[in-house]
């Protein structure tokens, strides 16, 4: 088997780039995921696994080969290197480099009365990730990502959602590609605005349904509210006027859960 013991080792370099450039990301179609609860869901969401490094002192060779069986290449690497790699302080001594899927709007597969939400502009990957999380406990169809202003396989958002970026079928386009993709598949799109909104919880989202979010600084763009089925809003009774857009997001998908019996 293969060891690493060094953090100036050419390969452990690359990776350190896959953890903080987008553009190393794109450039590879790969990108690094830590800890094994995370790395047994992506198995599960059909994504491919390349490599796996593992820190011997935290976890048993045996454990890698009961989940992998000895198909996927396994490089030992030394503390040193795992701390070098490491995007948390407590994981399980284990990280796999995994390829990136292609998010066409095209690859979803829906239900016949598809519930999903999607995300305008959001940069925050803290947000996605707290979204994914809730996109996966609503057990919703899909999640889109709109005028993505965050790549999707940032350290920050696999850590946040807690290994829901693989239980979440998940697409990306530009808000008008996104929107024409709505129009086409008949699905109702309701977005989450202030301005000629009505209250949330007076539509009806039993028919095929998307949810739309934008960021808390400046909200959603223009054509989201213009071609809105309906715009609505969470009403506030108290003395600001927005709240934490993950937290919106979360009241919205399971009002409409609500309407369809959980």
């Amino acid at each position: 088997m293969k060891q690493i013991t060094s953090a100036q080792n050419p390969f452990i370099k690359s990776l350190v780039q896959l953890q903080e450039k987008a553009k190393a990301r794109k450039q590879s179609g790969t990108f690094l995921i830590e800890g094994l609860r995370e790395i047994e869901l992506a198995l599960k969401g059909n994504y491919s696994i390349e490599t796996i490094l593992f820190l011997p002192e935290l976890i048993a060779e045996k454990q890698l080969t009961s989940l992998f069986h000895n198909k996927v290449a396994t490089i030992e690497i030394s503390k040193e290197v795992y701390q070098k790699l490491a995007y948390r302080d407590t994981t399980e001594g284990i990280l796999a480099i995994a390829k990136t899927k292609s998010l066409q709007l095209s690859d979803l597969q829906l239900s016949d009365c598809p519930l999903i939400l999607v995300m305008e502009g959001i940069e925050k990957p803290g947000n996605i990730g707290a979204m994914l999380r809730t996109a996966d406990a609503a057990h919703i169809d899909a999640v889109i990502l709109a005028n993505p202003k965050t790549d999707l396989y940032n350290p920050n958002i696999v850590r946040s959602s807690v290994g829901c970026l693989f239980t979440n079928q998940i697409a990306s386009g530009s808000t008008d590609e996104v929107i024409q993709y709505l129009l086409d598949k008949k699905i109702n799109f309701y977005s989450a605005t202030l301005q000629n909104s009505n209250a949330y919880h007076t539509q009806d989202y039993t028919t095929p349904t998307a949810l739309v979010v934008g960021t808390e600084a400046t909200g959603l763009t223009e054509a989201w509210r213009e071609k809105a089925t309906q715009n609505i809003n969470i009403p506030m009774q108290g003395q600001i006027d927005s709240m934490n857009v993950s937290v919106a997001a979360a009241i919205l998908l399971f009002e409409a859960k609500r309407q369809r019996g959980f």
